[in-house]
């Protein structure tokens, strides 16, 4: 019997050649993403990377960056992955995720990466680190595991 693997490799291969420009211009409308001063700087195919300087208006009480803002910019960088593999006219939503916080959130910025793990047609498993940058230094203060659920034919769900 030949050897099988446990888990499908992720698919990579875009369904829209324009992804790119689709996914940038989608994350150029989220106004939430704009007020908390997030920027996406790579996007390919099956993964992204969004950006976000510290802001003291982001912080609870101790004055580290909240879960709050850090779940919302992890969940952003997980489903623009997904939707990067996805067709020009489908649009993602999250339909759950599971967060764990490893770390305060102390840093100068902090870098979000999300993975698609492995695309369907349906439903896309997607992961996701925020990495806190201080001082040269990197370390993980959160972890993400998300399900996406692609959308087509319907006007209030497209990119």
């Amino acid at each position: 019997m030949p050897d099988t693997p446990i888990l499908d490799a992720p698919r990579r291969e875009p369904a829209d050649p324009r992804f790119e420009a689709r996914v940038r211009a989608s994350f150029a409308r989220q106004r939430f993403m704009a007020m908390m001063g997030a920027t996406m700087t790579r996007v390919e195919p099956g993964e992204v990377d969004i950006e976000l300087p510290f802001d003291a208006e982001l912080t609870q009480q101790h004055g580290f960056v909240h879960g709050g803002a850090i779940a919302s910019v992890l969940d952003a960088a997980c489903g623009y992955a997904a939707s990067t593999l996805m067709a020009a006219d489908a649009g993602v939503l999250t339909v759950e995720f599971k967060i764990n916080f490893l770390a305060p959130a102390a840093g100068e910025r902090f870098r979000f990466t999300g993975r698609v793990r492995r695309a369907g047609r349906t439903v896309t498993f997607v992961d996701g680190d925020a990495i806190a940058v201080a001082d040269g230094r990197a370390r993980t203060v959160a972890t993400m595991q998300a399900t996406m659920m692609t959308v087509q034919g319907r006007d209030d769900v497209r990119h």
